[in-house]
């Protein structure tokens, strides 16, 4: 759905988005050999963090790939990683927490949580949209304004956009929040040392980070559609 020039203006944001990630693996992979000092695996974690706010209903699995980590509302599970799941690390601590920071949420009526949740389903839809939208143009369907206007076809990608941005930004506060929540807790429970807990933070940090890029690289695109539809009224 880019066409050149978004693709310029968005070039740095992609350039972001690669330091982000790349520093996020790095950041996991040197945080995932130090051992914990109190030697709980992240299932172990998980499953004491839960219990000590009284959540009962809520299920630890293990499940395929890497960084595969998240928590389901829907089936009310926290899924980890094999290497979460099993680890005995800084890392596998600060993810298995952070998941459990949105069973939490969740059990709490975290209002972003809930909100978040609600948009699922037109974050969806959008997706559809722009995707048929997009085969459309590339067939040249727009040639023929009998069948959708230019002027319809950007208006419905501002629409789609629009939903995707707040989106994002709605996941901004759920991300520090759970984020914020599981590093309170590992200290406070004295799960982690004081070394420790630093390194927690710092990788939840650039986890975080993956996320407010999202959301930056979503705003900036919106903007871009809204000026051409702006433009041609």
């Amino acid at each position: 759905m880019y066409d050149f020039n978004l693709l310029i203006i968005l070039l740095p944001f992609f350039g972001l988005s690669w330091y982000v990630s790349n520093k996020l693996k790095s950041k996991f992979i040197k945080y995932s050999k130090i051992k914990l000092s109190k030697d709980f695996s992240g299932r172990e974690v998980a499953e004491i963090m839960l219990r000590d706010h009284g959540i009962e209903n809520v299920k630890v699995h293990s499940v395929p790939g890497k960084l595969s980590d998240h928590y389901n509302p829907i089936n009310k599970t926290i899924n980890l990683s094999p290497e979460v799941y099993n680890g005995r690390s800084v890392s596998s601590t600060a993810v298995a927490a952070h998941e459990c920071g949105h069973a939490v949420q969740h059990a709490q009526g975290y209002a972003f949580l809930q909100l978040r949740s609600a948009l699922v389903p037109l974050q969806n839809v959008s997706s559809k949209v722009l995707q048929t939208i997009f085969i459309f143009m590339l067939l040249g369907a727009f040639g023929l304004p009998n069948i959708l206007p230019m002027s319809s076809a950007i208006l419905i990608v501002v629409i789609c956009y629009s939903a995707f941005t707040a989106f994002a930004f709605i996941t901004l506060p759920v991300e520090f929040d759970a984020s914020k929540k599981a590093v309170t807790w590992i200290v406070n429970r004295n799960i982690v040392n004081n070394e420790e807990s630093i390194m927690a933070k710092d990788a939840l940090h650039w986890a975080a980070m993956t996320y407010v890029v999202v959301a930056l690289q979503s705003l900036v695109t919106l903007v871009y559609y809204l000026s051409i539809f702006f433009r041609r009224r």
